[in-house]
């Protein structure tokens, strides 16, 4: 079950985060605020997502393997910002 739950966030992170927020405290004990659980929906939901995994796994720092996770979600997030930037300037390089 677990294997499919990261399945599901990888194609629909934005989703996986609406339910962890219903049905779970996770954003509460990773995040201090809600603003960054917010602004992370809107702009970069696999970073969100990562640096959520990475604070309940392992409370107070990220090192080690969850930040090479959370540095590959935000690769990732950027990614799809400039993909999109070059989709909307009609560029096909």
């Amino acid at each position: 079950m677990p294997c499919l739950a990261v399945l599901v966030a990888l194609l629909v992170p934005r989703v996986v985060m609406f339910f962890i927020w219903l049905l779970t405290d996770w954003f509460a004990r990773a995040y201090q605020t809600q603003l960054w659980p917010v602004l992370g929906f809107l702009f970069m939901p696999y970073t969100t997502l990562a640096y959520m995994a990475a604070m309940l796994n392992h409370p107070g720092a990220v090192s080690g393997g969850w930040l090479v996770l959370v540095v590959v979600a935000a690769l990732v997030d950027l990614g799809h910002w400039g993909g999109s930037g070059r989709t909307l300037r009609g560029g096909h390089s």
